[in-house]
């Protein structure tokens, strides 16, 4: 008599299937509109300025923005033999990217932007003393207003900011910028000291900027 004896095994156990996280968090890409808050406030706390300032940028990707800029300003530099007032519209385009990784569906910016100016602008000599001083001879002031319009500025600049999401959709931003001017037209016999959008213009031809804006998405889709 014999007796055998054997097993069999299945073939390839099937191994329960773990989902890790099925729950994907998506952003909105839409169009956001604000407005420059600091200007208002400056220029009611200034009797040398005032201005106002649109901003808008459009997501086109994860990290990148178009983004515009456009607005008014009006500002009087007062000098030791010179007193002038430069005022017009400007206009700033470029795009900004995001270098912050967000967390689940947080949608907040630390960005740094490039833009490309343009201001069109009325330039007037308000007054100017001539720099021949002396004790015996005073210089007096020559108030014989002088102006001239439709003068051009173009420059470049390169920002640095925040931008952070208080509420749904609703957006607080501060950014710095640096500007380089490329092209000013100046005033008949005199140099043109400031120009819309880009600021004061110094000898170096470079100048500084700020903004604090308040803005509102429009959102468009989830991606």
């Amino acid at each position: 008599m014999v007796f055998t004896l054997g097993f069999s095994q299945e073939k390839n156990a099937a191994m329960p299937k773990v989902n890790l996280d099925s729950i994907v968090y998506k952003t909105a890409y839409g169009l956001r509109l604000g407005i420059d808050i600091s200007k208002p406030i400056i220029g009611a706390f200034s009797d040398t300025y005032n201005g106002y300032e649109v901003v808008g940028d459009y997501r086109i990707s994860k990290n990148f923005y178009l983004a515009a800029e456009i607005g008014f300003e009006k500002a009087t530099t007062i000098e030791d033999y010179t007193n002038s007032t430069s005022k017009g519209s400007y206009l700033r385009i470029g795009f900004n990217y995001n270098n912050f990784e967000n967390w689940l569906d947080m949608n907040n910016e630390i960005f740094t932007g490039v833009r490309y100016g343009l201001g069109i602008f009325e330039q007037r000599l308000n007054s100017y003393t001539p720099n021949a001083n002396s004790t015996y001879f005073p210089s007096q002031s020559i108030e014989n207003p002088m102006s001239e319009s439709g003068l051009m500025a173009h420059w470049t600049e390169l920002l640095l900011g925040i931008k952070v999401e208080t509420f749904k959709n609703v957006f607080v931003s501060a950014s710095v910028s640096y500007k380089i001017l490329i092209s000013v037209n100046d005033q008949k016999n005199f140099k043109s000291l400031s120009a819309p959008g880009f600021n004061r213009i110094f000898d170096s031809g470079t100048g500084f900027g700020f903004n604090y804006t308040l803005s509102y998405l429009i959102p468009f889709s989830k991606k």
